[in-house]
């Protein structure tokens, strides 16, 4: 999340007024993220966030709005859309499309421990569980043939040594097939600051929200565990943490038992996962955006990343 479009005050207020959530209390902008302008909208009757959409077609949003009301109604803790008068989960503001959703309680954990894995495991088990019975479909936005465009758009940015890894494992992502892999909606960007935490009474950790839907589609429901577990349980130096690697694994696997298929091509998606990540950080910080707030990530992280996947992982739960 960044903002890239501001938006006035007087103006969100007349816009409000195509919904039934009160009048305009407080704006204020979210600096974290890269490709969609964000708020914090509070009104009179609630508490809200607000997303300009900056790049994305029109047409494919209604994808990730109906996906988030659909998985909210399937009692997952994910923001709900708000309709405006007209029944319309998606807007018009500042000439860009735009939606509100419900802001939901908690906060990120940075640094997850052991009991963080495991629920995040079992919540993203749960996600690829109730998506099964989505109607829509819509690739990832983020598959293979973005990789390769993308790939080819950054690669003169590059290093020679970088250059070389980058070819190599399009080389080597050329030839696994993931089509035959348990496929269905997938998040795509389960990564810690998309997860919002609350504490039980007893203080322990519950999750308060899976946020940030606006990667998702569908794919291999592998590479949405490769993507959280590459993120989730990955140590500073880029290795990943076993205990914290078995926790999510395991307690994913009670959901929504991984298949042989599955087990064969983890290593792959690992590696496919990490690509993804550093290709599109590598776009953001070659080829920056301007706007308001914009956050950009590092992308050597996953170069580092998929050098270690590529030369091998531990095996998924049986």
């Amino acid at each position: 999340m960044s903002v890239f479009t501001p938006v006035p005050e007087p103006v969100l207020a007349d816009w409000l007024k195509g919904y039934a959530i009160g009048r305009l209390v407080e704006l204020k902008g979210i600096s974290a993220g890269v490709q969609n302008s964000n708020f914090f909208v509070t009104t009179t009757l609630g508490r809200y966030v607000l997303t300009l959409f900056e790049d994305m077609p029109r047409a494919e949003l209604p994808y990730y709005l109906h996906l988030m009301a659909h998985l909210s109604r399937h009692g997952l803790p994910v923001p709900g859309p708000i309709a405006n008068r007209d029944n319309e989960y998606l807007g018009t503001l500042q000439d860009r499309p735009a939606a509100l959703v419900v802001r939901l309680s908690g906060g990120s954990e940075m640094q997850p421990g052991i009991t963080h894995c495991e629920k995040v495991g079992a919540m993203l088990a749960g996600l690829h569980l109730a998506g099964q019975s989505y109607g829509r479909r819509q690739e990832n936005p983020r598959g293979a043939g973005w990789r390769d465009a993308t790939a080819q758009a950054v690669r003169p940015f590059l290093p020679a040594g970088e250059q070389a890894l980058l070819d190599a494992e399009l080389a080597f992502q050329a030839t696994v097939d993931a089509t035959a892999l348990p496929a269905g909606a997938i998040h795509a960007d389960l990564f810690r600051d998309n997860v919002l935490w609350d504490r039980d009474e007893d203080g322990t950790p519950h999750i308060g929200g899976v946020i940030d839907f606006y990667f998702a589609g569908f794919d291999a429901l592998l590479f949405d565990v490769a993507v959280t577990v590459n993120d989730w349980c990955t140590q500073a130096d880029g290795q990943l943490d076993p205990a914290r690697t078995r926790a999510l694994l395991d307690a994913y696997h009670a959901e929504r038992p991984f298949g042989a298929d599955e087990h064969a091509a983890w290593p792959a998606m690992l590696r496919a996962a990490a690509l993804r990540f550093w290709l599109s950080r590598a776009a953001d910080f070659h080829r920056p955006r301007s706007g308001e707030m914009v956050l950009v990530k590092d992308p050597d992280e996953y170069r580092d990343i998929l050098r270690l996947r590529a030369a091998g992982v531990p095996p998924l739960p049986r």
